[in-house]
Parts: C-alpha cells; structure tokens; sequence
C-alpha cells in the first residue's frame, strides 16, 4: 500500500511551505509541495496536521489535507485500472495537487482534462469539425450557443471567485448557478434551461472521454428549468387588417409585405427574408431548404402573398435586416389597430450591477400589454402553424413548418383554453340548428 506524508522541508524561517510526500517501496518516491503554509512551530509531524493556532485557519487546512489524501489514493487507484503505463513521479504529483487546489498548471492538455472552462473550450473546438448523429455539421448558431454556455460559466466563476473543476459540477453547483443567472444575470427559464442542457451535454462527454465527473449530473434534480411562455398570435381577422391597411411611408409597406409573407409561409425570419424569384418553381410553389435544420419545405403561394408579387412584377420586396424588420412590423401592427391589453412577454431594458458598474441589458418581462407590442419575427412561424391547427392534419402542417416531431411543432400552437371551448360552443349550436 502506497504512503501518503506531510512535512515540512525546513523549519528555519517562522512559516513554512507543507510537502507531500508520496511513496511506495521502491516502485516510485515523489514529493512535491502542496502550496500550502504554516507557522513553523505549530506543525505537529506525528499528527500530521497543524496545531491550535489563530495565525491560520488551521481547521480548513487540516480539513483540505485529509480530503488531498482521500482524492491521491483514489487518482493513483484509477491509474491501475485506466492507464497502467501512467509514471508516478513528482510531475504527476505535482499535476495532482494542482487539480485538487483547483490551480492551473503550464500543460494545457491537463488543464482540458480537468477544469470545466478548459474542456468546454476543447469541446468547442472539436465541434466546429464534428458531425451530429445524422451526419450532419454542428450548426453555427448551435457552437455560437456552446460559447455562450461558455461565457456563462466564466461569469459565475468571477462572481464566486472559483475555477471549476469537472467533477464540481454537481447539483450543489446547479443550485448556485440557477440563482446567478436568475439574480445576477436576470434570466428566464427557459434561457436558463438551455444552458443547462449544454452543460449536461458538456458532462456527459467528459464522462465518456474517461474523466472525472460528478454522478449528480445523473440525477432527476439536475433538471433544466423551464416555464409556460406567453407567446401571442396573430388571427386570420388581424392579418387581414394588417394586409388591408395602406401606409404612406415605402419602408413601412415594403416591410408590411415581408411581414404578410412570413405569416402565409410559416418561414423563419433567416428563411422568408431571404426568399427571391428563384425560390419559386413552374409549379407555383415556394420551394426553400431552411437554413436553421436543412429541411427542404415547399409551400403552396397564398392569394395575399401573390398579389405582394404581382405588383412588384413577380419580385420578393426589398431586402431589409432582421432588426429593422422587428422594428417596423410594431409600428404596421399598431397603426392596423392591434392595440388591445393582451398577457405575453415584452423585450425590456433594465439596469444591473457587474462588477461594481452599471450595466443595461435587455429582457423579458411578463405582464399586459398592447398587442402590438409584442409582436416580432416569431409570430410568423407561430401565427402560420397556429390558425391551420384543427383545419389540417398535423403531418401536413408540420411537413410545411419543418417540424421533425409533433412536441416541437404543438409549442408552437398557441390557441388558448377559451378559444377551445368557444369552437365547442359553436360546434354545439351549429348542431343544434340541424
């Protein structure tokens, strides 16, 4: 059995630095310094701890010296079962005691195996030339949501001046890390969740290279928040308002028709903004490959939206920024009347503390507010899937929206429990007329 000692190297100055020696028969004898101090004279060699003392917290470190020794008899047992070509030698005590303090070493390649920032960076990394289980490359915005995972954990590690370790992520560490981003970054949680999610998939992966990891991770407890949104939509009546109202201004009519393409393709906003003459075949249909799942939609051409190409001589109207298209369709949706107090969630900028300075940063925010408002690119794929509901069979809404499972595609459906049971009040007198 392998022998774990403290020592001091000297005690000629009135501190000294605690060696761990680390020994067995003449198999390997290393020793390197644990970075931790103690007064000289307090230092009690056959207890192998510090003494009383109020010049150190001599408890904690007697707590952390204990827990070292539990962690390098467990590292040095896993090298016999992993990796038996693994020499035991000062390098690798050193590199221990520098994941167990949670310090950096000068080996990037240990750091990644290690602290959590390191191995999600490798993650990404490796990414950006994998392929998911179609076959498919890792979607840009896909890698752009790992960073920001990223960035979030580099966050929460300033905040609590800590380096995650791998194995630190464990349900204490979710815990934490929910309430900083609900206090401190003022998210929902349904951005919490996804962050979650990554970290989840970041663990797993770790899991499966082999390293360290927390089995918390694997508990029921270790869950992605998520909350019932208040998305709106817009009706066939709103839409037709919208289509029927004239604006003076081009800009504000150029993007009112994007905005009724949107609403009669059920086309994301990279997607419909995108849209020219050559997505439109001899038959008369619109044929697209979405960008965001590389699924290739066609689209029947709506009466409305041929007559938006009609008179602009078969042509798309001109090309305007995702930006400026959220900004233009609140002020089409207000002046076509869509002012009444409804419930949903509306972009705001509020004002936190980072750091010490103030800092603005938008979110959202629940409560009442006039319907236009609300209103943004996403209520075009919502609005479009939303009033076929119950007129169509779900297969073929889903095969127009690009939908790959009936879950996604009824997130999507946003008819409430009233405007059920008004259609079976309808049913009802309909049938009682009969």
């Amino acid at each position: 059995m392998a022998s774990i000692n403290f020592r001091l190297k000297s005690k000629k100055s009135d501190w000294s630095t605690i060696y761990v020696r680390f020994k067995q028969g003449s198999q390997f004898d290393a020793e390197a310094s644990t970075g931790l101090e103690t007064p000289s004279e307090r230092w009690s060699e056959s207890k192998q701890e510090i003494l009383s003392t109020n010049e150190v917290n001599y408890i904690a470190v007697n707590k952390k010296l204990n827990e070292f020794k539990i962690y390098l008899k467990n590292e040095y047992e896993a090298t016999k079962i992993n990796d038996k070509t693994i020499i035991i030698n000062n390098k690798w005590l050193k590199s221990k005691i520098d994941a167990f303090f949670n310090r950096e070493s000068n080996k990037e390649a240990e750091n990644n195996k290690t602290f959590f920032a390191n191995f999600i960076s490798t993650f990404i990394d490796e990414s950006k030339t994998s392929r998911n289980r179609l076959g498919n490359d890792i979607k840009p915005r896909t890698i752009q949501h790992y960073i920001t995972t990223q960035n979030k954990i580099l966050a929460f590690e300033k905040e609590h001046n800590v380096k995650l370790k791998i194995s630190d992520i464990d349900l204490e560490f979710h815990n934490n890390f929910i309430i900083f981003l609900e206090k401190k970054q003022q998210l929902n949680n349904n951005t919490i969740g996804g962050y979650i999610d990554d970290i989840k998939l970041f663990c797993n992966t770790a899991e499966r290279d082999g390293l360290n990891t927390s089995n918390d991770i694997k508990s029921p407890k270790f869950f992605s928040p998520t909350n019932k949104t208040n998305d709106i939509y817009l009706t066939e009546e709103e839409i037709n308002k919208i289509f029927s109202t004239e604006f003076e201004a081009d800009f504000l009519d150029n993007a009112r028709d994007w905005f009724i393409i949107g609403l009669r393709t059920g086309l994301r906003i990279s997607d419909f903004l995108n849209l020219s003459k050559a997505n439109i075949d001899n038959d008369g249909f619109i044929n697209k490959t979405t960008l965001k799942t590389d699924f290739p939609v066609i689209i029947p051409i709506h009466s409305q939206v041929k007559l938006i190409l009609d008179k602009r001589n078969g042509e798309f109207p001109r090309k305007i920024s995702d930006q400026k298209f959220n900004d233009y369709i609140k002020i089409i949706a207000e002046k076509a009347g869509l002012t009444e107090m409804v419930q949903g969630a509306r972009m705001d900028e509020i004002e936190i503390i980072e750091n010490g300075k103030k800092k603005k940063i938008h979110r959202k925010r629940n409560g009442k507010y006039p319907k236009f408002e609300l209103v943004s690119s996403h209520i075009c794929r919502r609005t479009f899937a939303t009033n076929l509901y119950g007129k169509l069979d779900t297969l073929t809404i889903m095969k127009i929206t690009g939908h790959s499972t009936e879950k996604q595609f009824l997130s999507y459906i946003k008819i409430t429990p009233k405007e059920y049971a008004e259609k079976l009040k309808a049913l009802w007198e309909k049938q009682n007329k009969i």
